[in-house]
């Protein structure tokens, strides 16, 4: 028999520094990062945002859009390995975010910036994003605070925020930063991402150098107990 489905137009495209799945922040919101909308025609008409700027919040209904290993195709997999429980202890699928699911929907609330034309394009600024750079957007929602957030509600496994670890640099990374001129925010929104550490919760080898793009860069780090050490950057 086949399968019942729907098809969704994307409304418009993120642009993000997160230029690769490792290193996006697990949830929304733990990193205020700024990115934006790019909207698509039609819908990159100022009319359809009428009255947005009443609200902080928005809900962004998006495409998991680079599952390479994942063939849509393949048959229903009713398990999955959260990387947070160390990748070893199966859950539901309906009982995670997992990203590889039947639908592959993604849901984020985000603080809406400002929504403004420029040239001929339409974008929709906002912080707290975890998506990918170029993921398709679906919708757009606003968040209404007094349904949408439940003060007591149990999130499971994920009921308290990720620790943060001390991020440092070498003194060489310290260099590559003033030869390359960062700016005071790329370095902070950098130091943020990398203190949730974006390793998977099983891998614990403090002599692996891991590698990371953010935004413009190629960043090299390790993991030493509570600290992370970026090691060099270009």
């Amino acid at each position: 028999m086949m399968k019942p489905s729907v098809s969704l137009p994307i409304i418009g495209y993120m642009k993000s520094p997160y230029q690769e799945k490792f290193g996006i922040p697990r949830q929304p919101n733990l990193v205020q990062i700024e990115s934006y909308i790019d909207m698509l025609p039609p819908y990159n008409d100022l009319l359809a945002f009428a009255g947005i700027e009443a609200f902080s919040h928005l809900w962004l209904v998006w495409q998991f859009h680079d599952n390479k290993s994942q063939d849509q195709t393949d048959k229903f997999r009713p398990q999955v390995r959260p990387p947070r429980l160390g990748g070893n202890k199966k859950l539901g699928v309906f009982a995670t975010r997992s990203m590889y699911r039947p639908a592959p929907v993604g849901l984020s609330v985000v603080q809406l910036k400002e929504v403004k034309k420029v040239g001929k394009a339409l974008r929709v600024y906002v912080t707290g994003s975890d998506l990918l750079d170029g993921t398709p957007v679906l919708d757009i929602k606003p968040y209404i605070h007094y349904s949408d957030a439940i003060p007591h509600a149990q999130s499971g496994y994920a009921q308290e925020e990720p620790l943060r670890k001390e991020v440092s640099w070498t003194e060489e990374a310290l260099i590559k930063q003033q030869v390359l001129e960062l700016s005071d925010q790329l370095i902070q929104e950098l130091n943020d991402v990398l203190s949730f550490d974006p390793r998977p919760a099983y891998q614990e080898d403090p002599e692996r150098i891991y590698k990371m793009k953010f935004a413009c860069l190629d960043i090299s780090f390790s993991v030493q107990a509570e600290q992370i050490i970026i090691i060099d950057l270009i």
